[in-house]
């Protein structure tokens, strides 16, 4: 039973009112009744007031019985905008239930305010335009002169043009050519489609697996379907754009850095017709009516998950749900697929198919693994580059050839310490060291940006803070100080230059060395690259998490994969203090297969669903509590196994305090019935503590 208080009295006659319900973009378990004078069709975009505030509704439902609602009912004003699809709706419906969120949170996230307003003023413009249009066409049937007449005819085309969107490709795109290895992996994937199935691609870096998904999306679009081409990175997108439009002109781009009008056009693009949309985790929301086909790159990176607000979901999950309603066939691609995907082809809930060779022939880079505590104690070091990877650099500059040298910490040094009293310099918001970055110098907390002046004088004692580790910005440093003649780029969040025009310059040769972030591992594809090099490569094995050595694995042969693409000879070097780590043995091997196994063997995923319930608070004392009552309930509900509450790494964020509870559900047919009674144990144990806005669940996490 709904109650909705604090509204106005309705001034028209109740007979000759309909009642709707509405999804509203918030956390509500339920979808309020309000009622209208004029017939609405589910979809359609309403205005409504709900605990005194305007909102943009989604009619949900209508012809509504009203009785026993107790209450005053708001009306509802229905708006001038496009209308949500029913495919959408359902979309939505799907992500909250498997997530275990609200419809509107889904909403909020496909449809943010400032979209809702984009729209608002595109609505408006397009108005204006139509208006501009049978103008033109009035005074080009008045007109007595041919010149103006033509002059009149000139314009109305080129706003027509504006008004349909972009001009539809001609036929001048060049023609895709594969090898043979391509040709038989691409019967395989038309079979896999053709048997309903999700299509694994299991494809060897450099084996040129965009041409064969370029290939699938022109066929698509000729059929008069829509596809949707999905990068985990921003970064990635905006160097495929390019590649791209050669073969497919009127592609659209979808990702979070576009100004608002940018990502309100693709939408109505979208919606009014068949296009390649090539985007990032955010597009799956687009509002498709003739989706056809739809490609997730790199399917195994983990920045396809989202971690925070709610919705929590995984793009490539949420992908083939998307398929699913729209009768989409599916493509994952990788060079390194997740546990998850090969376990699914195994199960043959997937269809995988293999690409072993590369497009260009050629060997494998080779790998050189260099010991820095050997080099160390052999005086083999400059700062933090051993002088074998100096030489290695400047060989292949020497050659004509570009480095690119992977370091996982932004920043000049990582953390700070006292050599005399051993204080660390800490955030005060979170549990988590300040790292010192220059040009101007501060101390910077990667979690919440909470900043301070560094004096590099330790405040506890007075001595001098000495730094721990090198992040990106002093490797640049060391590497200008080393080949003062080389151009050398930095690739972070803290670039001066942007990602896009890093990428672009080292792409056509304008850098000699970038040095950046984990971004540089994802699917980049630059031709004069013959040398890549980790720097402290110990970091990226030091995860607390059961996927350490999964992730470890992916991101060093996807890093390998940059380079040696096109035939020539190429090598990948390794600092690293644990020269004899078995994910270093393991490069190239069938590891994978073994982990795969490990998991299995002892009940993880993805042989089990995961979910992390998260608690947060800022009174610690209180948090501790409620993590104890809320672990203690979920043991006697029946929840198997429930583990916690623990602390997470970090364990204090924002000012907040964390609490974890880690709860393994088996794959079987009790799943979702054991997801939808832990999603009802956390709403009533939230409205019986008055504690809601403090918990969060997070399906599948990263």
């Amino acid at each position: 039973m709904l109650f909705i208080t604090n509204f106005e009295h309705l001034s028209a006659p109740m007979e000759e009112e309909k009642f709707i319900q509405v999804i509203l973009p918030l956390r509500l378990e339920w979808e309020p009744v309000y009622s209208v004078q004029e017939p609405v069709s589910i979809g359609e975009r309403v205005k409504v007031n709900f605990a005194g505030k305007s909102y943009t509704g989604i009619v949900s439902k209508t012809d509504v019985n009203a009785d026993g609602i107790k209450g005053k009912i708001l009306r509802a004003t229905p708006l001038p905008l496009p209308p949500v699809s029913e495919a959408e709706l359902e979309f939505w419906r799907e992500i909250a239930k498997y997530y275990l969120c609200s419809v509107g949170e889904v909403y909020k996230a496909a449809y943010p305010l400032e979209k809702t307003e984009s729209e608002a003023a595109r609505e408006r413009a397009t108005e204006r335009l139509r208006e501009r249009i049978a103008l033109l066409e009035e005074k080009i049937l008045k007109a007595r002169k041919e010149e103006t007449r033509g002059r009149y005819q000139g314009e109305l085309s080129r706003l027509k043009a504006l008004l349909s969107g972009e001009v539809p490709p001609g036929d001048t795109a060049p023609e895709i050519v594969l090898s043979p290895a391509q040709k038989s992996a691409l019967k395989g994937i038309e079979k896999g489609f053709d048997a309903g199935k999700t299509v694994l691609l299991h494809g060897v870096t450099g084996s040129g697996k965009t041409q064969l998904y370029l290939s699938l999306a022109r066929e698509c679009l000729k059929k008069g379907k829509s596809v949707l081409y999905l990068v985990p990175e921003i970064a990635l997108s905006r160097q495929l754009q390019e590649r791209v439009s050669q073969y497919i002109p009127n592609m659209a781009v979808y990702h979070s850095a576009l100004p608002q009008g940018s990502r309100a056009r693709t939408a109505q693009a979208v919606r009014e017709g068949a296009r390649l949309v090539l985007g990032t985790r955010s597009a799956l929301f687009l509002p498709f009516r003739e989706l056809g086909l739809i490609i997730v790159d790199e399917e195994h990176d983990s920045s396809y998950k989202q971690s925070s607000p709610a919705p929590r979901y995984h793009a490539r999950e949420s992908a083939i749900m998307l398929g699913r309603i729209h009768g989409a066939r599916v493509l994952l691609g990788s060079a390194t697929p997740s546990m998850e995907s090969l376990y699914n082809s195994i199960n043959g809930r997937f269809v995988k198919v293999e690409l072993k060779e590369r497009y260009f022939k050629g060997e494998d880079p080779s790998i050189q693994i260099i010991d820095t505590r050997a080099e160390w104690r052999k005086k083999g070091m400059v700062d933090h580059l051993s002088i074998k990877l100096l030489a290695l650099i400047r060989e292949t500059l020497d050659s004509g050839k570009q480095v690119l040298l992977l370091r996982s910490r932004r920043s000049w040094a990582p953390a700070l310490q006292c050599g005399s009293c051993g204080y660390i310099p800490r955030c005060p918001r979170c549990n988590v060291s300040l790292s010192l970055h220059r040009n101007p110098d501060r101390l910077l907390c990667h979690y919440c940006g909470h900043t301070e002046a560094y004096t590099g004088i330790c405040p506890k004692c007075g001595e001098a803070l000495q730094p721990l580790g090198a992040g990106t910005q002093r490797i640049e440093e060391e590497l200008v100080s080393a080949f003062p003649d080389a151009r050398i780029g930095r690739l972070d969040s803290d670039s001066a230059q942007s990602e896009a025009s890093l990428v672009k310059d080292f792409a056509q040769g304008k850098l000699d060395i970038l040095v950046g972030t984990q971004m540089l591992t994802k699917g980049f594809d630059f031709p004069s690259l013959a040398m890549v090099g980790i720097i402290q490569a110990d970091n990226i094995l030091a995860q607390q998490d059961f996927r350490s050595d999964e992730k470890a694995l992916q991101l060093l042969e996807q890093f390998r994969g940059r380079c040696g693409r096109r035939g020539q000879q190429a090598v990948f070097v390794i600092q690293t203090r644990e020269p004899g780590h078995p994910v270093f043995g393991a490069i190239g091997s069938d590891a994978p297969a073994r982990l795969l196994q490990e998991r299995l063997r002892f009940g993880y995923p993805p042989l089990t669903r995961l979910i992390h319930i998260i608690l947060h608070d800022s009174n610690e004392p209180r948090l501790e509590k409620m993590a104890r009552e809320l672990a203690r309930e979920m043991v006697s509900s029946g929840l198997p196994n429930p583990v916690g509450p623990y602390s997470p790494a970090p364990d204090r964020l924002g000012g907040e305090y964390l609490r974890q509870i880690r709860l393994m559900l088996p794959r079987d047919k009790k799943l979702a019935e054991r997801k939808d009674c832990l999603a009802a144990l956390v709403s009533a144990f939230e409205k019986s503590r008055k504690y809601s806005g403090h918990i969060a669940l997070d399906v599948d996490p990263a």
